[in-house]
């Protein structure tokens, strides 16, 4: 595996962006969004960097940006508007290197509703939204194969509200017990789940 770390240009200058390349079988690429970057989200979040991962394992191409304003990225927080507008320009920058390869996108959080915002603008395999923050921003419908991932125990986003999010629209979901909105101490089952979501 060969990791990148690159500042991708966008319209507010460049993300801050890791890559990781498993080199050999590529199968795909995976965009990672992390959680908001007001609350102290970034790449390197332990949730974030598990499915990036995953992934690789799965021989996948691993993308995880800092939104604007995180770590080395330039801009300020836009509320998701913004950074779904970035994050199509690191996927086009991307897939430059890698024509012909599908792209999954998975977010945490506040990630989540970022890519499901840009899953209207950029074709993707598979949509996998961890933790989704629908009780705090207005998610619009998305794909029917769409997998939820989500604690029965979070403490920030309801987890029956997550529930009747996905009942409505008929989406998958793993569900994972006891697991709180971090996964702290429950990132083997939130892998687990991940590569049963993954379109592999």
């Amino acid at each position: 595996m060969k990791r990148y770390k690159l500042r991708i240009p966008v319209s507010v200058g460049k993300l801050e962006t890791v890559i990781d390349d498993p080199e050999t079988d590529r199968r795909g690429l995976l965009l990672v969004a992390h959680p908001h970057p007001l609350h102290g989200g970034s790449l390197d979040n332990k949730v974030v960097t598990t499915l990036a991962k995953a992934a690789t394992e799965l021989g996948w191409v691993s993308v995880r940006p800092n939104f604007r304003g995180v770590g080395m990225s330039d801009g300020e927080f836009d509320a998701g508007v913004g950074e779904t507008d970035d994050l199509l320009a690191v996927a086009r920058f991307v897939e430059a290197s890698y024509p012909g390869l599908p792209w999954a996108l998975a977010g945490f959080s506040f990630g989540a509703f970022v890519q499901h915002r840009l899953r209207q603008e950029l074709h993707a395999r598979r949509l996998i939204l961890v933790a989704p923050a629908v009780t705090m921003y207005e998610f619009d419908p998305v794909p029917p194969d769409t997998v939820v991932i989500f604690g029965d125990a979070d403490e920030l986003i309801p987890p029956a509200a997550i529930r009747l999010w996905a009942e409505q629209q008929g989406l998958a979901t793993r569900i994972i017990p006891a697991a709180g909105h971090f996964f702290h101490g429950k990132l083997k089952e939130l892998k687990q789940a991940f590569l049963e979501a993954c379109p592999c």
